[in-house]
């Protein structure tokens, strides 16, 4: 089966290949993608040189959902609307998948979903109810990082959960003060952040303040720190400022430069630092359910969506990284026409 791949071949400059797919597996056309930041960092060529040398001509987009087009084991039905997991296992090893050397992900190194069509294993596509908001659906991938770590969170947390504090009022603060409500109702979970306007969308937080007045006494048992690049060294000394002991300090933001930590307050107050990064099979069936439980949650998650874009050709996609880039909060999703 012919399909047509669109490929960053250089910073900003998409070109268009034809591969061929065999019809084995699942064969899947995307529907709803939805640009990430790390999306943005190889099209705005803000990667290192030698990085961007090593993994373009790439396709870019992890986040996305679509439409079955053929299962050759009959697990799905044609039309059948699905989800896709963007991390591809390798050989089995002693960790999870997505913390695994041996595993692909798709838009690092891996072509990603803007494709015509794009070939699968049954096990790497989830089910989607057809009811589901195609827009907030596409970016579920983002849903199932905050999900899969704060899943972690609760295994290795020792001290009370009363008090949670998230850092970062962007899209991954954002859902992950909103899933943590959902998921711990009997804790306090309270949101710092720098920019009042994003705040302002927080009403499901019980506490909302702004990194620079933060009342004097707060404290917190856990900390999840969503802000990424250098500011995430602010957060995360502001973590420790007040977090109690042998709390737990769940990182997501990601960084390109090396950020300091201040050991002396970690080993004071034994605290535990856990990092997370992209998800697996599990998380996106736990995320499914959830919204399928607790529709509510798509009222809140529906403000994230910004922007959407209709996708029939290369400068359309062009535009839409451009239009993401200008973006300062929420997502931009791709109605993907191609």
């Amino acid at each position: 089966m012919i399909n047509i791949v669109y490929r960053l071949k250089s910073p900003k400059f998409f070109e268009e290949s034809i591969d061929e797919i065999e019809l084995d597996g699942v064969v899947v056309r995307p529907t709803f993608l939805s640009i990430c930041q790390a999306d943005q960092r190889y099209y705005q060529g803000s990667r290192p040189v030698e990085i961007l040398e090593k993994k373009l001509p790439m396709a870019l987009i992890h986040e996305g959902i679509g439409e079955i087009v053929y299962d050759g084991d009959d697990n799905f039905k044609s039309g059948d609307k699905v989800v896709m997991i963007p991390n591809t296992p390798g050989e089995e090893d002693v960790c999870r998948a997505n913390y695994s050397y041996s595993s692909k992900f798709r838009g690092s190194g891996f072509d990603g979903f803007t494709s015509d069509l794009i070939k699968m294993e049954s096990d790497r596509v989830v089910k989607l109810p057809d009811d589901f908001n195609p827009y907030v659906s596409a970016f579920i991938e983002l849903l199932t990082v905050a999900y899969q770590g704060i899943v972690k969170f609760n295994e290795i947390a020792v001290t009370p959960k009363s008090a949670l504090g998230v850092w970062g009022d962007g899209n991954l603060g954002f859902i992950t003060t909103l899933l943590l409500k959902e998921m711990f109702p009997d804790s306090k979970i309270i949101i710092f952040g720098k920019h009042q306007e994003n705040l302002n969308l927080f009403s499901f937080a019980d506490e909302i303040y702004r990194i620079h007045d933060v009342p004097n006494g707060l404290t917190i048992d856990h900390g999840f720190e969503c802000v990424g690049s250098s500011a995430s060294q602010t957060a995360i000394s502001q973590i420790i400022d007040l977090i109690n002991p042998q709390g737990t300090i769940n990182l997501f933001g990601v960084s390109e430069y090396p950020i300091p930590i201040d050991t002396r307050m970690v080993l004071e107050k034994g605290l535990t630092i856990q990092g997370n990064s992209r998800s697996e099979r599990e998380d996106f069936i736990g995320v499914v359910e959830l919204l399928d439980k607790n529709p509510q949650l798509f009222e809140y998650l529906e403000k994230l969506v910004t922007n959407v874009c209709e996708i029939n050709s290369l400068n359309d996609l062009k535009e839409a990284f451009d239009i993401d880039h200008m973006s300062k909060f929420g997502k931009t999703i791709l109605k993907w026409n191609k």
